[in-house]
């Protein structure tokens, strides 16, 4: 059974930096995708970035000058680096795993996603 854990979520300030991680377990591939999505209170899930099976990456243009997607294959883990936070940035975290998306040239939605984590907090203070 597949399992995907967020790690590293927390409080931060204005202006600080977090890395999220995601380790994947129990997919039979070695090649996938995984999509990180965000989450905050009276607003609609919004894909972040994605890393595609072939390492290609997408960073939603809103972000992009801040965040960037990343994976260690030896550790079936991806990672999501957060800079120069906002408090815009404060959501719950979820990454997801496809194992349909090969090249990212854009944020797939969420319907190509079919294994989910529980999602991590990210608060940050201004």
């Amino acid at each position: 059974q597949v399992q995907l854990a967020e790690l590293g979520g927390g409080s931060v300030q204005a202006g600080g930096s977090l890395r999220l991680s995601c380790v994947v377990s129990g997919y039979r591939y070695s090649r996938y995708c995984i999509g990180w999505f965000r989450q905050s209170p009276g607003k609609e899930r919004e894909g972040v970035a994605a890393i595609g099976a072939d390492d290609s990456t997408f960073v939603i243009a809103s972000v992009r000058d801040r965040f960037s997607v990343s994976r260690d294959n030896a550790k079936n883990t991806v990672y999501l680096e957060m800079n120069d936070m906002k408090p815009e940035d404060t959501a719950v975290y979820f990454c997801a795993l496809s194992g349909r998306v090969n090249n990212i040239m854009n944020m797939p939605g969420a319907v190509f996603f079919e294994s989910w984590g529980q999602g991590t907090q990210v608060t940050v203070s201004s």
